[in-house]
C-alpha cells in the first residue's frame, strides 16, 4: 500500500511540471527585472552611505534581502504584483537618495598621483592588462545565478506560479529563459580565452583546443552520470520530455566546450560569433520546418537511446546557438578598452560600450520580433523542448538586455571604477561597486549550482512539497536560500575558488 502511495504521489509531483504552457515575455521581463532593481537600491545605498563597507553582519543581511529574497519575493508572493515589489524597493532608495552623501561618493572621481594623470589622459589603463572584471557582468551572472537556484526548488510548491514553471513544448516561461541564460553567460565568459588569443598573435591548434575543452568538460560530464543514477537509484520524479529518458541539462553544458571549439575554426571563413549564431539557428530551423526532424523530436516512440533522449540531442543545437552567442557578447564587454583608439578617456570608452550594448540589444530583439511576431514576422512559437530559432533569439535579445540594464547601473553609481590606473586601485573600486553576495555566487556558481540540486533532492525527498502551505514554504525557500548563500559567501571568505 506504502508503494502504491508513493509510485501515485510521484506521479501527481510529475503531473504538476508536466503540460504546461508558460505565461507572456512582457511579464517575464517585469518579474526578471526585480534583480535589476534591487541593484539599484543596493547602488545608491553603496554609493551615497558606503553601507556595505566595512561588511558587517548587518550588511551582509541588507544585502541577501536584496539581492536573493527580492527574486524570491517576486517569483511567488509577488508574481502577480512585479509593480508593488518595485515601488517597495524603490521607495527606500529615493529617501537615501535624497540624504546627504557621506564623504566616501563613489561618483568622485579619485585623486590621481602626478605620474597616473598621464595614463588616465591616454585612456587611464595604460599600466593595466587587456580584460577586466566587470561589476555589472558580476551582478549579472550572480543575479542570474539566484534567480536559478531559487527556481529549481520553488518550481515544486504550489506557490511557485504554473506559467513560470517549464513550457512543454510551445511558449515561454521564467524557467525556461533561465536555462538558456545560463548557458548564454557561460558563453559571456568563455569569450576570455579568445581574447587572449587574439592578444598574443596565436591561434591554438584544434586538436590542442579539444583537448582543453575536454578537460573543462569532464567533470560536468561526470555530474551528468551521477544526476542520471541518483535520479534512477531513487525513483525521483521526472520530467520526461524536458531533455528525455537519460539526458539531463550537465550533459548539455559539458558537451557545450568542445563543439563550441570546433565551431571557432568557422571563425576562419565567418566575420564573427554573432553570424555564427545566426547561420546555426537558421539552418536549425530550416531542418525542423522542411524534415521529419520536428516531428520525429515531438512524437516519436521511445524505442532506442536517440529516440529515448532525442530532445536534449536535438536541442543541444540551439544551445551552441546560445553559447556562440554569449561569446560574442563577452568580445566587446570583456576587453578593458572597446575603441582601440588610445586617445579616448575611461569616459568615452565607457559611453562606447554602452552605445554598442544598446545596439546589439536593439538588433537581437529585431530578429526576436521579425521571427515570431504573427502579423508582421515570421510568426514562429518559441519552443525551449526544441531550443528552436525563436528560443535562441529570444534568450540572446534578453540576456542583452539585462546586460545593459545592469551596466547602467553601474556607469550611473559607480563611474570612478573606470578610472583606475592600476590593479590594486581597480580591485578596491570594484568591490565597492559589487554586491558581496552576487560576487561570491559568481566565483563559484557551477559549484553552488550543484549543491542547490543537492538540497533541491534533499526537500523533495524529505518534504511533500505538494501539500505545504504558504507560510511553511516561504521558511523552506528562504532557508535553502541562506544555506546557498551562506556557503557561496564562505567560500569567497576563505578565497576559495571551486573549478568545474
Amino acid at each position: 500500500m506504502a508503494s502504491s502511495n508513493a509510485t501515485s504521489y510521484k506521479q501527481l509531483k510529475e503531473d504538476f511540471v508536466s503540460g504546461l504552457s508558460g505565461g507572456s515575455v512582457s511579464e517575464i521581463n517585469y518579474v526578471a527585472s526585480v534583480a535589476s532593481i534591487a541593484i539599484v537600491l543596493w547602488s545608491v545605498l553603496q554609493s551615497r552611505q558606503s553601507f556595505f563597507k566595512p561588511y558587517t553582519p548587518l550588511s551582509f543581511a541588507a544585502d541577501f534581502v536584496l539581492n536573493v529574497c527580492a527574486i524570491l519575493l517576486a517569483i511567488t508572493l509577488y508574481s502577480s504584483t512585479p509593480l508593488i515589489l518595485y515601488g517597495l524597493i524603490l521607495a527606500p532608495a529615493l529617501v537615501v537618495y535624497a540624504l546627504p552623501a557621506n564623504s566616501h561618493d563613489h561618483k568622485k572621481k579619485p585623486k590621481l598621483p602626478p605620474s597616473a594623470t598621464s595614463r588616465a589622459n591616454d585612456g587611464g589603463n595604460a599600466g593595466l592588462g587587456l580584460l577586466s572584471i566587470k561589476p555589472f557582468l558580476t551582478h549579472y551572472r550572480g543575479s542570474m545565478l539566484v534567480a536559478t537556484c531559487l527556481a529549481i526548488l520553488a518550481v515544486d510548491f504550489r506557490l511557485f506560479p504554473r506559467r513560470f514553471a517549464k513550457v512543454e513544448t510551445w511558449g515561454t516561461s521564467f524557467m525556461d529563459v533561465g536555462v538558456g541564460s545560463f548557458v548564454f553567460s557561460a558563453g559571456v565568459v568563455a569569450a576570455r580565452p579568445v581574447l587572449k588569443e587574439r592578444a598574443e598573435g596565436r591561434t591554438m591548434p584544434l586538436p590542442q583546443r579539444l583537448l582543453y575543452s575536454m578537460r573543462h568538460s569532464m567533470p560536468l560530464l561526470v555530474l551528468g552520470v551521477v544526476r542520471l543514477l541518483s535520479v534512477k537509484g531513487l525513483d525521483y520524479a521526472e520530467h520526461v520530455t524536458e531533455y528525455g529518458v537519460h539526458w539531463n541539462f550537465f550533459f548539455t553544458l559539458g558537451l557545450l566546450p568542445p563543439f563550441v571549439a570546433i565551431f571557432q575554426s568557422a571563425l576562419k571563413v565567418v566575420p564573427s560569433f554573432a553570424t555564427l549564431t545566426i547561420l546555426l539557428g537558421v539552418g536549425y530551423q530550416v531542418l525542423l520546418e522542411s524534415t521529419s526532424l520536428k516531428a520525429f523530436i515531438l512524437l516519436a516512440p521511445r524505442t532506442d537511446l536517440i529516440s529515448k533522449n532525442r530532445e536534449g540531442i536535438c536541442s543541444f543545437v540551439g544551445y551552441v546557438a546560445i553559447f556562440l552567442a554569449g561569446q560574442d557578447a563577452g568580445m566587446y564587454m570583456l576587453p578593458r578598452r572597446i575603441n582601440p583608439n588610445r586617445t579616448t578617456t575611461p569616459g568615452t570608452q565607457r559611453n562606447t560600450l554602452l552605445l554598442v550594448m544598446f545596439v546589439w540589444t536593439s538588433i537581437w530583439s529585431f530578429l526576436y520580433v521579425a521571427v515570431t511576431n504573427p502579423v508582421y514576422g515570421a510568426g514562429l512559437d518559441v519552443s525551449r523542448r526544441l531550443a528552436n530559432l525563436p528560443y535562441v533569439l529570444w534568450i540572446v535579445a534578453f540576456n542583452n538586455a539585462s546586460i545593459l540594464a545592469h551596466c547602467l547601473i553601474d556607469t550611473i553609481f559607480f563611474p570612478a571604477f573606470y578610472n583606475a590606473t592600476d590593479a590594486r586601485s581597480e580591485k578596491e573600486a570594484y568591490e565597492t561597486a559589487t554586491s558581496r553576495v552576487l560576487r561570491a555566487y559568481n566565483r563559484n556558481g557551477l559549484a553552488v549550482f550543484l549543491l542547490a540540486n543537492l538540497l533541491t533532492g534533499l526537500v523533495n525527498m524529505t518534504v511533500p512539497t505538494l501539500d505545504v502551505g504558504p507560510v511553511p514554504t516561504m521558511g523552506i525557500l528562504v532557508g535553502y536560500a541562506a544555506v546557498l548563500t551562506g556557503v557561496a559567501v564562505g567560500l569567497d571568505a576563505y578565497d576559495i575558488s571551486i573549478k568545474l
